[in-house]
């Protein structure tokens, strides 16, 4: 074997899509989202984006929790302060470029000031943190009315980019798409950098972890502020996307939705990070259609958002503990062994927790 081949084949080992047709999928996929805003009302242009962002969030929450193992029920702080500094940095004349890197820099500042002692903690006792910290974050928030504008809210100024405004529904999808894709390439890099082995070594076990040399709670500390950064660039989208932001937009259900996303998605997967955002997110619109058609004594019950995340949340729990992701690649795994394959080969293994592993 000559030397040009074996690098040849340890470049396509490090290459994101490694077969003609996992490259041809993605550019019909890309091509796709780029022609949609043209095809569909500008309404469903609007929603898009909102998923986009969504995406984002989803992205960060993954990081720490479906990667690192911290539960966070919290993430919906990170983003108000994400969204409250890029409407300050605009409003002072920053470009947006750079109000977008403020926002996720100082998002992932905070996240740094709560990592170093949230790592003392682990599983329910972090949970319960993070969600004191959600709490605290739209206290200050309602209170801080010379940044804030307190709970009357404050207007968002309108995106600009070398002097063209980017408020519009159209370039305002694209402005999300864009942030988007360059936030899935960054931390599809990182995770297969040593950093985010270190992220997976210490979700599946801690001591091993320290065995390995893995500075463990360095490695949390990171994850913390990465995935605060991420959803500081996420709330500064929300901003322009709500354009009129007050902290009850942040709020619990928020955080909720975040982790709906990361568990119905799948668990230490980017791609159910994803998946699991286009299903939550389009979810309302989904209720809202539904509600037409079923009868009055049923579609204007109090409460049949929350029945349906709840009922999709035990369909998955039941059902597709692996999540989206899992399914995919189950769904994935049988096409390529078609027409061989046999009904124990798709078989769902057993999933154990932490606390099963002996």
């Amino acid at each position: 074997m000559t030397v040009e081949t074996l690098v040849g084949s340890y470049d396509q080992g490090r290459a994101l899509l490694r077969t003609p047709v996992q490259r041809w999928t993605y550019g019909a996929l890309a091509m796709l989202l780029l022609a949609l805003p043209w095809v569909i009302p500008t309404f469903y242009v609007g929603e898009a984006a909102y998923i986009f962002i969504m995406c984002i969030a989803s992205l960060g929450l993954m990081t720490l929790t479906g990667f690192t193992g911290q539960v966070s029920l919290g993430q919906a702080a990170f983003l108000s302060i994400g969204a409250y500094t890029q409407a300050q940095l605009l409003a002072n004349g920053v470009p947006l470029p750079v109000s977008l890197l403020g926002a996720g820099l100082c998002a992932g500042f905070v996240g740094l000031l709560i990592g170093l002692p949230a790592i003392r903690v682990s599983g329910l006792h972090l949970a319960i943190v993070t969600l004191a910290f959600a709490i605290v974050t739209e206290h200050v928030m309602g209170r801080w009315t010379a940044f804030t504008g307190g709970h009357s809210g404050m207007a968002v100024p309108e995106p600009m980019l070398m002097g063209h405004s980017l408020a519009q529904p159209l370039p305002f999808y694209y402005l999300c798409l864009a942030v988007l894709v360059i936030v899935l390439l960054l931390l599809l890099n990182l995770m297969r950098s040593a950093t985010g082995r270190a992220f997976v070594g210490v979700r599946d076990s801690e001591a091993a972890a320290q065995g390995l040399g893995i500075r463990v709670a360095r490695t949390k500390v990171v994850a913390f502020v990465i995935s605060a950064m991420v959803s500081g660039v996420a709330g500064a989208l929300l901003a322009h996307q709500i354009q009129f932001i007050t902290p009850e937009a942040f709020g619990l259900m928020l955080s909720l939705q975040l982790v709906l996303m990361v568990f119905i998605g799948g668990m230490g997967s980017l791609r159910g990070a994803i998946l699991g955002a286009l299903l939550i997110g389009m979810l309302p619109s989904l209720i809202s259609l539904f509600k037409e058609v079923l009868p009055a004594r049923i579609g204007n019950q109090f409460g049949l958002e929350l029945f349906v995340y709840g009922a999709v949340l035990v369909f998955f729990v039941l059902l597709e503990p692996r999540g989206l992701n899992g399914r995919w690649l189950r769904i994935r795994s049988a096409l390529d062994e078609f027409p061989l394959l046999s009904r124990t080969a798709v078989r769902r293994q057993k999933s154990y927790m932490r606390s099963e592993r002996a």
